[in-house]
């Protein structure tokens, strides 16, 4: 009678078969199934396929250019005309491309980059478009600021060395995230009262304490934020409406809708009990939506107000670099101060995303053990680039990420809008004196 084969005479049997057969499996590994929406591409082969077909559209089709907005001195209008601006620039800008689009010509939802730099202190609002788009965003622009001057500027991220942090530069830079879910509302102009006040110097504005910190910024230093944002896809819009319905329904105490049972199990609960089930329904004397405390209505109204207005996709990054020697580290904290002024605790708000944050933790044995330094470096190296190419953290993927969060207009624009010298009188900010009006009338005989 033969013997049992041994255990390990099985795992060599095993071990054969994967050596002769591994590349039957790597294939299948590697695809997997083949994408049909514009949902993450989890698979290895998935992923390098559309990174490699993203960049390519970059290079030969996508024709970016920087237009710089320079403020006019007087600006008597609120922060609301900016919400007007970026619900037209929504509409026009909304173009998703479809399945051949994505995954054969690399093509991606197209937005546009609000950015705004200080150079040494010298402070410029910039908007990074496709070509095709400056004249839609011009003239909304001009619709509501027609004093404003807009002109192409170059790219100011090439006067710096390319090859950053170096033995002569170093960089601090972060991407931020939402602490709570896309719904919850953070902090919007609406709550700085800026409508109410009749006098435009009298006027709350945060922008403010923005520009005033940019100005402190030394020659041989530069501080850079981007609020990246493009119009929500479709098949991403209603998870997100249906979300924030649900959270609202919930924050209201409102009853669930009863699921009833199939009618299967219906027929077999009555043959095992002898009696159909009957769902106890309590009767409130006092109405969910009384019972809610001002901080809750607050927080309902919120939400509501969120979802009922035209919805971005949004990153938001800022680096601040400067010359060894001259670069001052602890001002960094002068690109925090800005968004601390939308925090809500009882909403939400924006925080650096522990994952991007260019900050090396103190391990003395571990550092050299896991290559802290090098992989700092590298974090770096990679944030700079997705500044200088306008790349979000995930790219090429597309979706819902920590550090990819929902933005409607009224939020965007009181992170970016025109402030007023009344209400920021920086000095480092350059603004249009001249005033533009009518062509003078001749008389015609």
């Amino acid at each position: 009678m033969p013997e049992p084969p041994t255990v390990s005479l099985i795992f060599s049997y095993i071990w054969q078969f994967i050596q002769a057969w591994w590349w039957l499996i790597l294939p299948w590994f590697l695809a997997g199934e083949i994408p049909r929406s514009r949902k993450s591409a989890t698979k290895p082969f998935w992923y390098f396929w559309k990174f490699w077909r993203v960049e390519r559209w970059f290079e030969t089709t996508y024709k970016a250019i920087l237009l710089e907005v320079k403020l006019p001195r007087d600006i008597v209008k609120p922060i609301r005309a900016m919400e007007q601006v970026l619900d037209g620039i929504h509409q026009a800008l909304w173009e998703p491309p479809n399945w051949i689009e994505e995954w054969w010509e690399g093509q991606v939802p197209l937005g546009l980059d609000f950015e705004i730099a200080s150079i040494g202190g010298e402070i410029h609002f910039y908007i990074r478009i496709h070509k095709k788009y400056r004249d839609i965003v011009e003239a909304n622009i001009y619709s509501q600021y027609p004093e404003a001057e807009i002109s192409l500027a170059e790219d100011y991220v090439k006067y710096v060395p390319q090859d950053i942090p170096n033995k002569e530069w170093d960089l601090w830079a972060t991407d931020y995230k939402f602490l709570k879910a896309d719904p919850y509302p953070i902090a919007t102009y609406k709550n700085f009262e800026t409508e109410t006040e009749p006098l435009e110097e009298k006027r709350v504005d945060p922008m403010a304490s923005l520009l005033e910190n940019l100005s402190k910024i030394k020659p041989g230093e530069q501080l850079w934020i981007q609020i990246s944002a493009s119009p929500m896809a479709e098949e991403y819009v209603q998870p997100f409406l249906k979300e924030g319905a649900e959270l609202r329904d919930k924050l209201a105490r409102r009853p669930e809708k009863i699921k009833h049972k199939p009618l299967i199990e219906e027929a077999a609960q009555i043959l095992i009990s002898g009696k159909p089930t009957v769902e106890e329904k309590k009767e409130e004397i006092i109405p969910p939506e009384m019972k809610l405390t001002p901080g809750e209505r607050e927080i309902i109204a919120g939400v509501e107000s969120k979802i009922s207005k035209p919805v971005f996709s949004c990153n938001i990054r800022f680096i601040f670099m400067g010359k060894r020697g001259i670069f001052f580290k602890p001002n960094l904290r002068l690109g925090f101060g800005y968004f601390a002024n939308f925090t809500t605790n009882n909403m939400n708000n924006m925080v650096p995303y522990g994952k991007t944050i260019t900050k090396v933790k103190s391990r003395p044995i571990l550092n050299v053990l896991l290559f802290d330094k090098r992989r700092l470096y590298l974090r770096q190296r990679k944030l700079f680039r997705q500044y200088k190419e306008r790349f979000q953290p995930a790219f090429p993927l597309s979706g819902r990420h920590p550090f990819v969060f929902v933005l409607n207009s009224e939020e965007l624009a009181s992170l970016f809008h025109l402030p007023s010298w009344q209400v920021a009188p920086v000095p480092g900010l350059s603004r249009v004196d001249a005033k533009k009006g009518p062509p003078p009338e001749f008389p015609v005989e």
